[in-house]
């Protein structure tokens, strides 16, 4: 606990991202639970102890969508750290953003999202909606390819 009562971090965690881009078009999702809630991003969740990140991605891309994908190459990582006034860290996140291919199905919100749609890679590059941090930037590196 945190010296104010609240609850805080006390080891990284490390998320998968599913990035995945069909017809001009990035699937998003709408958070509803912190860190970022109310935000868009990419489908993605923390990586289960023994489960390889590509699968995770997989996996978190399906129970947050209902979309069914391939998993392809790595992106570069994020890393996410969020501290309360007093500089105690409150999170810890390392993020694995991983390509994915569409293999299937409509976007629908599940899990723990409160929406997901495809957005026009347009769109995202001009903000349209309130993203979390870094998504046009994922989306530029997706669009270029795996380094």
């Amino acid at each position: 606990m945190s010296r104010a009562g609240g609850p805080r971090a006390s080891v990284p965690r490390l998320g998968a991202l599913a990035v995945l881009v069909h017809d001009e078009n990035a699937l998003l999702v709408r958070r509803r639970n912190p860190p970022d809630a109310g935000l868009w991003g990419y489908p993605g969740g923390h990586v289960e102890l023994g489960e390889p990140v590509a699968e995770a991605a997989m996996r978190e891309l399906h129970e947050e969508t209902g979309v069914t994908g391939q998993a392809g190459a790595s992106l570069p990582h994020l890393e996410r750290i969020e501290r309360d006034a007093e500089g105690l860290v409150l999170s810890h996140f390392l993020l694995i953003p991983v390509l994915c291919r569409f293999a299937g199905g409509v976007p629908e919100a599940q899990d723990d999202v409160s929406d997901a749609r495809w957005v026009a890679v347009a769109d995202v590059f001009d903000h349209v909606v309130p993203m979390s941090a870094d998504v046009d930037t994922v989306l530029r590196q997706a669009l270029a390819g795996p380094a």
